[in-house]
Parts: structure tokens; sequence; C-alpha cells
């Protein structure tokens, strides 16, 4: 298997011909993005250079990077499915909770314009492209990479060595700079404007995160468990500590000068000179009201959303809400409960009913 979690041919065929023939509408070809691979599922079989030319929305450099290497658009489509779900796990509370509306592109209107959530999706999403890509190069299951044995043997200025096979993050680095950067920097740097170079700068944040969070991973060898020797290897870490990273990121995000379209400079006149760091999202648009619903803008609000009564977070009923109230249903749940086992040979149950208390916007 190329990717990890694909399914059979069967299901890549069928699902990919109906994205296929999705996005062959007129209205669709224009709005249509790598991004939709995403919820796309791809099978393990795909090794025809021409399956790159009919995926709707690749700009050439990335059907050219595809080409090279047929494989990659299954850990690309499983990098974008990452970062969708990461997306919808750290917004599972909040009144945008990173919906995938049912329409020709994946994020449907809300990637029109340069908010923080459109700045948080470009980066989670390139950010699942490394880590897929750099899991696929370990696992040996591209062509065109394998994992880091660059320090195998050597080593640290800490008494221990290098060894095991390290997960090749530069290969996935490279990769995804190469093929989601691309639609951006097709563009001639006389045509580029502000919301350009935010999504670049987007989506070098969601791939530096990535590499910052490669964890130390080492095993220890000796007698009776002596750590007389400890060789040590890089790792990847679990994606949802890079959705967190890029979460606190997104909160503490920059809005940019808009009058700038040639570089990156903060709105804010008093830190204008302070440049803006690797580590920091940033946003050219206030972010919509996401509390109604609005089909022009892809916004479903927050009517009928289970929120809670108790706490003071984003999911609290005043917030979530948006100050419309909410509505409070009683539901009986019934389940087998004090279970005993009696010799020989049975269980005994009770069975236990419990009243809980839903709330939902109104």
């Amino acid at each position: 298997m190329a990717c990890d979690q694909w399914s059979s041919w069967r299901q890549w065929s069928t699902r990919l011909l109906l994205l296929l023939l999705a996005l062959s509408h007129p209205l669709a070809r224009v709005t249509a993005s790598w991004m939709q691979l995403g919820v796309a599922s791809l099978g393990s079989t795909v090794h025809d250079t021409s399956t790159c030319n009919a995926v709707p929305g690749l700009v050439l450099a990335q059907q050219e990077v595809c080409r090279k290497n047929p494989e990659s658009l299954l850990c690309i489509s499983e990098g974008a499915r990452r970062g969708i779900l990461e997306c919808q796990h750290q917004f599972k509370a909040e009144r945008w909770n990173c919906t995938t509306p049912a329409t020709n592109k994946v994020f449907g209107p809300i990637l029109r314009r340069g908010t923080k959530e459109t700045a948080f999706i470009y980066a989670i999403l390139s950010a699942g492209v490394v880590h897929s890509v750099t899991q696929a190069c370990s696992a040996g299951n591209l062509t065109d990479c394998s994992c880091d044995m660059s320090q195998l043997g050597k080593s640290h200025d800490e008494g221990w060595k290098w060894g095991g096979c390290s997960d090749n993050v530069e290969y996935g680095l490279w990769f995804a700079k190469s093929f989601v950067d691309a639609p951006e920097t097709m563009l001639h740097e006389d045509s580029r404007n502000i919301r350009n170079l935010m999504n670049l700068h987007n989506n070098e944040v969601g791939r530096t995160a990535v590499e910052e969070l490669m964890r130390l991973r080492c095993r220890c060898h000796g007698v009776s468990g002596s750590c007389a020797v400890k060789t040590c290897w890089r790792g990847l870490p679990p994606f949802h500590e890079v959705g967190g990273k890029l979460k606190t990121s997104y909160e503490m995000s920059v809005r940019l000068a808009r009058r700038s379209p040639t570089q990156l400079r903060r709105k804010e006149k008093a830190k204008r000179r302070v440049p803006i760091s690797p580590g920091e999202l940033v946003y050219v648009h206030r972010s919509p009201n996401y509390c109604r619903h609005n089909v022009k803008r892809g916004i479903l609000g927050t009517e009928g959303r289970v929120c809670n009564r108790t706490t003071e977070g984003p999911d609290s009923c005043d917030l979530l809400c948006c100050g419309r109230g909410y509505n409070t249903q009683v539901v009986r749940y019934v389940e087998r409960c004090h279970c005993k086992f009696h010799w020989c040979c049975y269980v005994e149950c009770k069975t236990c009913e419990t009243m809980i208390d839903f709330h939902t916007c109104k």
C-alpha cells in the first residue's frame, strides 16, 4: 500500500469517478482545488500517470510533481484528509467548526476571503501533506525516498549514538513545499498580491510546525536492561500535537496591512516594524459572523448545535448560541449495569436508566 488506511480498488475507482464528474462541471472548474482530494478516497493500486492529469484543480507544477511519482497522489489525498479531520477536531466546540459542506469545493466559499479560519486551513492541510509523505517515506512506500539514515552511527555530544531509521521529514517538507505552494508560486512575482503572500506564509507555518515537533526517540542496550549504549532517532509527532500547535497560532494570528501587496506587514501601526515570525499565522480580512446561516458565504450557523450549559468555554450555551438562547431536551438512556458472573456459566446484569439533559441552540 502506498499510504496507510486506503480503501479497495473498487471503492477508489467509484469515488474518484464521482469526484471527477462533480468537478467537471463548468462552475466547479473555477473553484476546484487539490484540497478536494481530502474528501476523495483513493485506492492503493494507482500507478497510471494519467490520473494526475484527470484530477481537476491541479496546476501544471502540481501535475508534474504527481507524474514523477504517481503514488504520491495517494499521500497527498491522505494528508489533506488528515488536515480536514484535525481542523474539525480543533474547532468542534466553536461557532465555526471547520465544516466541509456538500459542494464542489471542500470548504465552500469560506476560502474566498483571507480570514483567520482560511489561514488555519492552509496551514493544517500543508502540515498534513508533510506528515503523510514523511510517514510513507519511512514505510518504504514511495520510490523517491526512504527513511533518513544520514546520521546513522554518529555519536552525539550527550553520549548516545544515532541509530534506527529516522523519519525523513526533510523530504516531506520539500515535497509539500513543491506541491502545496505551486498554485501561489506559479504566478509571476509582479502578479502576486497580499493574498498569495498570506497563503504561502501560512503553508510554511504548517510545515514548520511538523518539523519543530519532531521528537527524539531512544532505545537502551545493555545487560539486564542497563543503558550502557543508547541509540536514538527522530520520529514524527502525533498529528493531534501539530493541530494543537497550529490552533494556538490561530488564536494569536496577526492581521496584515493590505497596503503592502509585496511584503507582509502588521496592520497594527504600533507594531508595524516588528517582523512576522515563521510561527505566526497571518490573515487579511476579519472573520464573518458565524452565528447565522448564510448560504452565500458558506456559513451553516449554530442553530441546532449541542452546547454545554455548565461551562464558560467556547462550547458554552452563551457563546455558541450567540445570545439566542437554547432548548433543553431530556433523553432517557438505558444500559446494562452491575453485571455479575455466576459459576457456571452466565452473566446477570441489572438495567439502569439515566436521564440526560441535552441543550441545543435556538
